[in-house]
């Protein structure tokens, strides 16, 4: 089962980018994105074989989810259940037979580190829900995250220890997401540096190489015996992030 996950930085600019054959090249049974900035009735996206679900932001042109999926999901839910969280359309969980499935965006701290406080506590309650749902069965999980974990997951790390995405609190948090049990897929293949999965458009950073990686996959430990493969589609454009995905023996 390849499950992929892409950040698209808005959909209607991407499909002019050329999502849809993207999505063709990809060739996912599920796909997961993020930033869709869609709200009801704003887009169509015409993939056949692919059921979808989308969570949009209450406020239009902001945030919002979307997966599309080839096998048909158990349930679908939206949201973790806290109304505090819930307004700008960031999970959607899908039941499978053998895992869950959350697909989440998380939300980025800002310049100036302004919405930091809050980031403390979306991580602190996306945590006590990954647990409480595995308490039923394996997670699996990806998305944006918005964080770079280790030095080896960003160009330049020692400029960046104060700024958005690399503070110590957002590392701390996903340090704890490890602890808790959860297993960063990319790594259990690649422990190279120079793997990024977001570049910033200025300064033709991603041409030059400097990026970020803040687009995981993570998986109940007990899933480990299943993961085949973990990858990251750098060759894929249309966004200033690209796909990353896994694969699952679901045998």
């Amino acid at each position: 089962m390849k499950l992929v996950s892409w950040n698209v930085n808005g959909l209607r600019a991407a499909i002019k980018s050329g999502f849809q054959s993207a999505v063709e090249t990809i060739d996912a049974d599920v796909l997961c994105i993020q930033e869709t900035r869609a709200g009801d009735g704003m887009i169509t996206v015409d993939l056949p074989g692919y059921r979808q679900y989308w969570n949009n932001a209450a406020k239009k042109g902001y945030s919002g989810t979307a997966v599309f999926t080839r096998v048909e999901p158990r349930s679908v839910t939206f949201g973790m259940g806290v109304p505090e969280h819930d307004r700008e359309g960031r999970i959607i969980t899908l039941e499978f037979p053998l895992f869950t499935l959350v697909n989440v965006y998380t939300p980025n701290s800002q310049r100036g580190l302004t919405r930091l406080d809050y980031r403390m506590r979306w991580d602190a309650d996306f945590l006590a829900y990954l647990k409480k749902l595995e308490q039923t069965g394996p997670v699996v999980f990806c998305g944006d995250l918005n964080v770079a974990h280790k030095e080896i997951d960003l160009k330049n790390p020692k400029a960046n220890v104060h700024n958005a995405g690399f503070t110590k609190e957002e590392r701390g948090a996903f340090d704890r997401i490890v602890e808790s049990g959860f297993v960063d897929t990319f790594r259990v293949f690649n422990q190279e540096p120079g793997h990024y999965t977001w570049w910033s458009y200025r300064f033709n950073a991603r041409a030059k190489g400097i990026g970020w990686r803040i687009d995981y996959f993570c998986i109940s430990s007990s899933l480990l015996g299943r993961l085949k493969d973990a990858f990251i589609l750098d060759h894929i454009t249309g966004s200033d992030h690209c796909p990353v995905g896994i694969v699952l023996d679901d045998g």
